[in-house]
């Protein structure tokens, strides 16, 4: 039997750590929030070991936990502060000690919008992603896996409003053989049913596409807000969630290949979905809008030159050479510069360029190369550029992913003037009025952010 027993508020251990409350209990023990008397008050966050059962199983998941957190240094990951031994009621306890995150899981998050009929749309779960799938790639990188991932183990941060990866009690080191054997028996199966893939709720095989598949599932109950069992059916052994959400078609397939059964079948890696959901063939205005502001930045050096046809991301040209000015990259594809036609289409922008070299203005430490041609007049009015630095001033000033905003100014953009799906954009002083309805709903968008509202 457990010999914990709950410390009152206002206690102290070691003369260090004064009680606050109690913030929850699981199969190891209490966990408790209290102030750090030796850094000021500080608060942080007493997890105790005494669990239900002792086994030397438990004993181990939880000295794992500790060594994990002590190697573990990711500013969206609580920092392990220490391993404390103390005596309480005669009896030897063990507290992990660890930074407090002030905020709300994702769960206690959903729960409040359901209480008003609303659930997370799909630029809030894009940008979770986006924010969440780094913290992923460096927990893989050190070849460890959380195996616990759902919204009760996400917090989100209140100065920042990042998330932050908590509870890891249930991290595995990835061995030569994916079952550990403890006393002779394999690996007890850890995870959350609904969340974890079968693989590892039957057998205990983890591995990165493991996490990511907890993380869809994770997606898909944000966006539906619907629990798990819900949203999957077991006679099929298939995921049912499209009748109960709309997503964007890039969004559903990658959540999707998440998703699949089989775990060969998944992304591989935190880096492979972010570069999906980054899926330049399906880049929409803001894109456009986004390259124009880096093209015309801080000095402005291209603001005589075309328009190149290349994401943010993936440039046309698999060999681009890179241009640095004033600490700002932009790949610019030598060999495929042209004119720029974009034709908006429901929801995608597609590309089409015009080879037609020309000679780029003079800068310095540029590859050399000639031709006849001299660059169209294409180039934005001073005024132009001024306003599209300053709406991406703005929207880094309230930290806000450079591609989450472009998706919803493009969503609300369609939505107000659905006239212009279709039709083409050019940087040409024609279709400038087409530009300036973009730029309203930008600064509409970031007028109602700045006060505190959502996306």
């Amino acid at each position: 039997m457990s010999n914990s027993f709950l410390l009152a508020p206002g206690s102290t251990l070691e003369k260090r750590y004064r009680i606050l409350r109690e913030l929850g209990r699981g199969g190891f023990g209490r966990t408790y929030v209290a102030e750090d008397i030796n850094r000021y008050n500080e608060s942080c966050v007493l997890k105790e070991f005494s669990p239900v059962v002792h086994s030397p199983k438990a004993a181990e998941l939880f000295d794992r936990e500790a060594s994990m957190l002590y190697h573990l240094q990711h500013p969206q990951i609580p920092r392990f502060r220490e391993l404390l031994r103390t005596d309480l009621g005669g009896n030897p306890s063990l507290f992990l000690v660890q930074d407090y995150i002030k905020g709300q899981t994702y769960e206690e998050i959903l729960i409040s919008r359901q209480q008003q009929g609303k659930n997370f749309t799909e630029a809030e779960v894009t940008q979770l992603l986006f924010q969440l799938l780094p913290v992923l790639e460096y927990i893989h990188s050190k070849n460890l896996i959380h195996r616990d991932i759902s919204p009760d183990n996400i917090i989100q941060h209140d100065a920042d409003k990042l998330p932050f990866l908590i509870d890891f009690g249930s991290v595995k080191q990835i061995a030569a053989n994916a079952v550990v054997q403890f006393n002779g028996q394999s690996d007890t199966a850890i995870g959350k049913q609904g969340y974890s893939p079968a693989e590892q709720m039957r057998l205990g095989k983890v591995s990165a596409a493991s996490d990511l598949y907890a993380l869809a599932v994770t997606a898909l109950v944000l966006l539906s807000g619907k629990k798990p069992q819900k949203l999957y059916d077991i006679n099929n052994k298939t995921w049912d969630w499209r009748s109960h959400v709309s997503v964007s078609p890039n969004l559903a397939t990658v959540l999707d290949r998440m998703l699949a059964e089989q775990p060969g079948d998944r992304y591989q890696s935190a880096k492979a979905v972010r570069e999906a959901l980054k899926d330049p063939k399906l880049s929409h205005i803001g894109n456009i809008i986004s390259q124009m502001v880096t093209m015309n930045f801080v000095g402005r050096p291209f603001k005589n030159a075309t328009q190149t046809a290349t994401s943010n991301h993936t440039p046309v040209n698999p060999n681009p050479q890179i241009v640095k000015n004033n600490n700002i990259f932009q790949l610019i594809p030598w060999k495929t510069l042209g004119s720029l036609s974009v034709i908006l289409v429901p929801g995608i922008l597609a590309f089409s360029v015009v080879k037609s070299g020309f000679t780029l203005p003079k800068l310095p430490e540029l590859p050399k190369f000639s031709s006849r041609q001299q660059p169209p007049d294409t180039s934005l009015e001073e005024a132009e550029i001024i306003r599209q630095e300053k709406i991406g001033k703005r929207r880094k000033n309230i930290n806000i992913e450079q591609d989450i905003f472009y998706q919803k100014v493009d969503e609300l953009y369609y939505k107000k003037y659905p006239e212009f799906q279709g039709r083409t954009l050019t940087e040409k002083p024609e279709d400038a009025e087409i530009r300036r309805k973009w730029y309203e709903v930008a600064e509409d968008l970031l007028d109602k952010l700045e006060k505190g509202g959502e996306l």
